[in-house]
């Protein structure tokens, strides 16, 4: 590590956002986690001998998070990297799952996020320099029925990631969107949210996925600590990537996808220009 940064992190009582908390404290940087309760506050904040700092901030107060990304700047130090983790998993069939369901999904995962970017970019960019870490997934970049509100939620950050990149890059900012694959967090475990099942039609294709998810958590093949080792070495790069897949299984899905959609612009194509004019 060539210097120490002050890192935000949102989510920091779990998974992704935990490990990233630990392996940052110990590679000797500052971290501040966000947390949902005094008592997660409290116990965040004795992880370490190398002093980490918590707020409690839900991320969908939206009115809230400017004043205390302010009071960071100014009590804690300048943030160097935001890293969005705070979001959870959404796991139901669409004709079953309410519209509610999906605000609150695109809530903590979109709105969320974008809050808090929108909360440290002035400090950034008065600075002319920064790194936003957005945590998608490789749900981002393909699909599989049954999350299709958490799919849509994190295709919409990967976009959003992308967009704000080539806004902020000639301000010194840097926006990189990590897209994991499976990893053995709590994210098909206690943290998703599922939607009861109520049409028949869907039991063929869908239950054996649940089922399989459910059996697969706490099994994946991904580690935390080296996906967090990962976001460190893009976090200390002179040039960050604008998009990080993590774990074999992302790596190949992706890949696989973006040959499918090759094959099918290739089949479409005199369709495709054939509007041209």
């Amino acid at each position: 590590m060539t210097s120490s940064k002050v890192l935000l992190i949102t989510g920091v009582s779990s998974g992704f956002g935990r490990a990233l908390a630990q392996e940052a404290l110990a590679a000797g940087h500052r971290v501040v986690g966000t947390v949902r309760s005094a008592a997660a506050k409290d116990e965040f904040e004795s992880l370490s001998a190398n002093a980490p700092f918590a707020r409690v901030l839900d991320v969908t107060d939206f009115d809230a998070i400017p004043g205390v990304v302010a009071e960071i700047e100014s009590s804690v130090g300048p943030i160097d990297v935001l890293v969005n983790n705070a979001g959870y998993g959404h796991e139901g069939v669409m004709e079953e799952a309410p519209l509610s369901e999906m605000r609150q999904q695109f809530d903590v995962n979109v709105f969320g996020a974008v809050a808090m970017m929108k909360a440290v970019l002035p400090f950034m960019r008065e600075r002319r320099r920064g790194h936003i870490l957005n945590i998608t997934s490789m749900g981002g970049h393909i699909t599989m029925p049954g999350i299709a509100y958490y799919c849509g939620s994190k295709f919409a950050l990967e976009g959003i990631s992308e967009a704000l990149g080539k806004e902020v890059a000639a301000l010194g900012i840097a926006v990189t969107a990590v897209a994991p694959g499976s990893f053995r967090t709590d994210w098909a475990g206690r943290s998703m949210k599922r939607t009861p099942r109520s049409i028949p039609d869907y039991d063929a294709s869908f239950d054996p996925i649940r089922e399989a998810r459910e059996a697969k958590s706490g099994k994946q093949p991904g580690d935390p600590a080296k996906a967090a080792r990962a976001m460190l070495a893009a976090i200390a790069a002179g040039h960050p990537p604008a998009h990080l897949l993590l774990g074999s299984d992302a790596l190949k899905l992706v890949r696989d996808k973006l040959s499918t959609f090759g094959e099918e612009m290739s089949a479409w194509e005199s369709v495709t220009v054939s509007t041209d004019g």
